[in-house]
C-alpha cells in the first residue's frame, strides 16, 4: 500500500521541472559562464560521458538529459547503464553536443542526478534490510524544498514507498493535533467528518499503550508508533493484534531497520532515506569531436 496520490497532471510536472531546471542553472551560471567563454571555441562540438564510481542505483536520467537539452536542443543522448538497479560503477550516459553547453550543464546534471541518485541508493538499502519480512519502507515529508516530487521518485526507484506527498492526500493526526483539538477521539471523529474521502487514510500518532486503545477505540486503522525502541514496537504489534495497520517512525536507521521489521510491523518510516542521503559518486569526463 502507498499513500502517494498524483498531485499534478504528467504535463504540469514536466513543467515544474524543466522550472526546477532553469533556476538551478541560473543560480549557477547567472549572466554566463565565462570561464567556458573565455576558453572554448563557440563552434567546438564535444562528447560528454557521465560515470558512475561508487556502489548504488542511478536515478535521475531524465532530468540529466534535460538539463543538457536546455542549453543545446541539438544534444544527442545515449543511455549506458540502467536506473533503478543496484550495480558497483560504470558509464551512466553519454552525450554529445556543443562543447560550451556541456561545460555550462555539468555541475548542475552532477549535482541533480548525485542526489537524486543518492537517495535512490539509500532507499534500495533500506528495502534490502527489511527483505523477507512484511514491513516495508516509508518516505516522509522532510525532502529538499522544491524537490519533493523528484526525490519520492527516486525512493520508488530504490524500491522503497512513498508515504503521503504533502498536507492535502491523507490525515496524520499528530501529538499537536491531538493537543489542539482535545484528545484523540475529538481529532478523529472531527477529521472523519470533516475529510470523509479520506478516512480510510486515516492515520494517528500514539507514543503509549494508552494511546493506542484511545486511537483504536475511535476507529482508527492505522497507527503511527513515534519514537518507540524495538521493545516497545513488539508490544505495541501484540497489544494492536491485527486490529490496525502498524507504522514506526522517528529516529530510524539502517542499522536499526532489521530488528525493527522483526517485530511484525507492517510500514517503517525513515526521513533519513531523503534528509540524509549521501549522494552517489558521479563524474563527468569530456573529449573533443569533429
Amino acid at each position: 500500500m502507498s499513500l502517494l496520490l498524483e498531485p499534478n497532471t504528467a504535463a504540469s510536472q514536466r513543467a515544474d521541472v524543466r522550472a526546477l531546471i532553469r533556476a538551478a542553472l541560473k543560480e549557477d551560471v547567472g549572466d554566463g559562464d565565462v570561464t567556458t567563454v573565455a576558453t572554448v571555441p563557440a563552434d567546438a562540438s564535444a562528447q560528454a560521458v557521465i560515470s558512475q564510481k561508487g556502489p548504488g542505483v542511478i536515478y535521475g536520467i531524465d532530468v540529466a538529459e534535460a538539463v543538457f537539452a536546455e542549453l543545446d536542443a541539438d544534444a544527442v543522448f545515449e543511455r549506458l547503464g540502467p536506473e533503478g538497479v543496484w550495480r558497483e560503477y560504470g558509464p551512466v550516459l553519454s552525450v554529445q553536443g556543443r562543447a560550451r553547453a556541456l561545460l555550462t550543464a555539468e555541475r548542475t546534471v552532477l549535482n541533480f542526478l548525485a542526489h537524486l541518485s543518492g537517495v535512490a541508493t539509500m532507499a534500495a538499502r533500506a528495502a534490502a534490510a527489511v527483505a523477507g519480512s512484511k514491513a516495508q519502507i516509508l518516505d516522509t515529508r522532510k525532502t529538499t524544498p522544491g524537490l519533493r516530487m523528484l526525490e519520492k521518485a527516486a525512493v520508488r526507484a530504490g524500491g522503497a514507498c512513498n508515504h503521503r506527498v504533502g498536507l492535502y492526500d491523507a490525515i496524520l493526526i499528530k501529538d499537536n493535533h491531538i493537543a489542539a483539538a482535545g484528545g484523540i477521539a475529538a481529532a478523529v471523529s472531527s477529521a472523519r467528518a470533516s475529510a470523509p474521502a479520506l478516512a480510510d487514510a486515516l492515520e494517528v500518532e500514539v507514543t503509549s499503550a494508552a494511546e493506542i486503545d484511545a486511537a483504536l477505540a475511535a476507529g482508527a486503522r492505522r497507527l503511527l508508533l513515534d519514537n518507540m525502541d524495538t521493545d516497545a514496537v513488539r508490544a505495541a504489534v501484540a497489544q494492536v493484534d491485527g486490529r490496525a495497520e502498524l507504522e514506526v517512525s522517528g529516529g530510524v536507521t539502517l542499522d536499526g531497520l532489521a530488528a525493527l521489521a522483526g517485530t511484525g510491523i507492517d510500514w517503517i518510516s525513515m526521513g533519513a532515506l531523503t534528509h540524509s542521503a549521501p549522494a552517489l559518486d558521479l563524474s563527468m569526463t569530456l573529449r573533443s569531436t569533429p
